[in-house]
């Protein structure tokens, strides 16, 4: 039987190390040699024997460092050199900026998610020159920069702000940093979870080689024109879970210039009225491939979960009019329109009359009287000519009165041209007198 004899050193400055000496077969020793010249290389590596920062875990086999719920204030320093993926998640970071990622220009996957980070500074992964994901979901983000997502060489693939957009203005912050971050190369954008009730129209029109964009569970309620230009590259487009109740004919357009793209458009609360025909005849005639399954009625009740798609005009109440029915409904809106007319410019003709109802008031008072004048004259000259008793009398008046009235002026025969006799109210006839004529 060998023996085996073990003797450990180790070199110091003040002392001798222990020696290992055996005995062995030729064949051992060798085993024995391998297996120490692979411990070295995997333990003492000038790379791999980098210290990990305080409260990470750093796994030299996966390169991966782990800083989980540590109650971090900053983005740990010292990351060993052999890092790819870094997890910094649930902490306390509220800011990061250009120096937060120096010398990690290795990392290709950094994993910031639940860290209450509320500031992204001006080119905060700059230094990061092969960040291919970058996972900021679940923050409080109010203040992004403009440029705070560009990165020389514009690496980035895969960009996730789920539930991290805190109000609007990190929205509009967004839009911005989405158009001034040159994310040529990016692929991938989930902005899920953010409460979202509208798109800024051309948000994404930046984003060249976006093929993935997930916008599910926010609040969105329609789709504005111009939403998703220059968006050539997109594969697939994520809306359900948001407030849609159906698509107007700027939004089905908007879709249908994406082509034959995957679109996922359900469990939103659809309401199944006249109102949502075009969206029905949209989903039996698109290209996209749509989860037509999962798009159906929230409303009214006796078509709640009823498919849209092949949903007929009868189905939800409305009946399509004929040609006639048309025109008879456009003569009773001109006949409407007319009696709003007429009846605006009675009003109008009552108003003038109101405001001058004194002097109208005078105007028919004099009317009347000049009438009843006029009226009398002729009823004193009935009764003067219907009396054969006074004919003799009214035509020698009226002779003596013209030889009277031969030099007289114009005005003056004016004044004694009617002769007007007042007939007696006894039965006696009384002598009439007449007006002296003028002497010449």
């Amino acid at each position: 039987m060998n023996s085996h004899q073990f003797l450990y050193s180790q070199s110091g400055a003040d002392s001798e190390g222990l020696t290992l000496e055996c005995s062995l077969p030729p064949l051992q020793q060798m085993c024995v040699f391998a297996l120490r010249v692979f411990l070295g290389v995997l333990l003492c590596a000038p790379h791999l024997c980098s210290e990990c920062p305080s409260g990470c875990e750093c796994f030299a086999v996966t390169r991966t460092v782990k800083c989980v719920s540590k109650d971090l204030l900053a983005v740990p320093q010292s990351v060993p050199g052999y890092a790819r993926t870094v997890f910094i998640t649930g902490n306390d970071i509220h800011q990061i900026g250009p120096d937060s990622f120096a010398e990690l220009e290795n990392v290709t996957n950094i994993i910031l998610s639940n860290n209450r980070i509320t500031e992204m500074a001006s080119h905060s992964f700059s230094a990061l020159l092969n960040l291919r994901f970058l996972d900021l979901s679940g923050n409080q983000l109010v203040l992004i920069h403009p440029e705070a997502l560009s990165i020389p060489g514009s690496p980035l693939q895969e960009l996730s702000l789920s539930r991290s957009l805190y109000n609007f203005s990190a929205l509009t912050d967004l839009a911005t940093a989405l158009r001034w971050g040159g994310l040529r190369g990016l692929l991938r954008l989930d902005l899920s979870g953010n409460q979202l009730s509208l798109l800024p129209p051309g948000m994404f029109s930046h984003l060249p080689s976006l093929q993935q964009l997930f916008l599910t569970n926010n609040s969105l309620v329609t789709v504005y024109s111009g939403t998703f230009s220059g968006m050539n590259q997109l594969q697939v487009l994520d809306l359900s879970h948001n407030a849609f109740s159906t698509f107007s004919a700027d939004a089905l357009q908007e879709l249908e210039t994406l082509g034959n793209i995957q679109v996922f458009l359900g469990n939103n609360p659809y309401t199944c009225s006249c109102e949502i025909q075009d969206f029905v005849s949209w989903l039996n005639e698109s290209r996209a491939q749509v989860d037509v399954e999962a798009v159906r009625c929230a409303s009214p009740r006796g078509l709640n979960g009823t498919l849209l798609q092949g949903l007929s005009v009868q189905a939800v109440g409305c009946v399509v009019p004929d040609q006639a029915e048309v025109a008879d409904l456009t003569l009773q809106t001109s006949y409407v329109f007319l009696g709003l007319v007429l009846g605006f410019v009675g009003m109008v003709f009552l108003l003038v009359l109101y405001l001058n109802r004194t002097d109208m008031k005078n105007w028919i008072i004099g009317m009347r009287d000049a009438c009843h004048d006029i009226l009398e004259g002729y009823h004193y000259r009935y009764e003067i000519d219907s009396d054969p008793r006074l004919g003799h009398i009214s035509a020698a008046n009226c002779n003596s009165r013209e030889k009277g009235q031969q030099g007289l002026t114009l005005s003056q025969k004016l004044l004694s041209d009617t002769c007007i006799l007042q007939v007696p109210t006894d039965t006696h006839v009384r002598q009439v007198t007449a007006s002296p004529p003028v002497g010449l």
